[in-house]
């Protein structure tokens, strides 16, 4: 199986248990919305699936969104011990995530760091002269969850046909304060916005994308935990979307 080396050369910890990393290196032949094999030097015997959050570029820069899992060996290593100039080995692309160009509105359904794959295939419908219009429901446990909130925010400012909808479970913070995202907060100050409780919806981001549906003639993309992609696909059949309509 062919293999391409790509550098770290950006690492950013945005949360207690989350780290944005950026490399560069091989121009590795993926598609927007696909996953790839990942080794990391920490755990050189391990290999992982991440979801690239920049769509493919001639140059080989790559971003990943990486959550430490409970027991995750290399997610917790990922997000703890990397540092510039460690070397990836990426592999194997595949995947079948992917807005069709047959024109019709899109509906994207995010939890937690899926929105990765689903970022990169914004990024990719940027190219295209008329994208069709997305909403993205993206969701998390509270406002401070929605890590990527001022990217989003940002992105929905500039791009007409792009509708961003926060959800969270709760509206209130976890007591534990977050000293990354305190951090950051202090850092950028009131040079940019973030997703504040009263910006958000509160609930599982099934329930309340159920109740904006059906959705009998859209292109849905679901990604996030395996139990929070089987709730939401359930909630959006049960409400009468047709399930070929669902990629996730």
């Amino acid at each position: 199986m062919q293999a391409w080396s790509s550098t770290v050369v950006q690492y950013h910890r945005l949360r207690n248990d989350l780290a944005v990393i950026r490399l560069e290196g091989d121009a590795v032949p993926f598609q927007a919305g696909q996953s790839v094999s990942v080794t990391v030097p920490q755990n050189a015997a391990l290999t992982r699936r991440y979801s690239p959050a920049l769509p493919p570029s001639r140059d080989g820069k790559l971003e990943f969104h990486v959550r430490a899992v409970p027991a995750g060996w290399v997610s917790g290593s990922i997000v703890n011990e990397t540092r510039p100039g460690h070397v990836w080995q990426i592999s194997d692309p595949r995947g079948s995530l992917h807005v069709d160009d047959s024109g019709r509105d899109v509906v994207m359904i995010a939890g937690g760091t899926g929105l990765a794959p689903l970022r990169a295939i914004l990024l990719d419908l940027t190219r295209r002269p008329q994208p069709p219009n997305v909403t993205l429901f993206v969701g998390g446990k509270s406002p401070r969850d929605l890590y990527a909130g001022d990217m989003l925010w940002l992105m929905a400012a500039e791009l007409r046909w792009l509708t961003v909808v926060p959800v969270v479970d709760q509206l209130h913070e976890p007591w534990a304060s977050d000293r990354w995202n305190d951090r950051i907060h202090a850092e950028i100050g009131s040079s940019a916005k973030f997703f504040e409780p009263e910006h958000c919806w509160e609930g599982s981001v099934a329930d309340v994308v159920a109740t904006q549906g059906p959705f009998p003639d859209r292109q849905i993309l679901v990604c996030g935990s395996p139990g929070m992609e089987a709730a939401t696909v359930r909630a959006l059949v049960e409400i009468g979307t047709p399930l070929d309509a669902i990629r996730r």
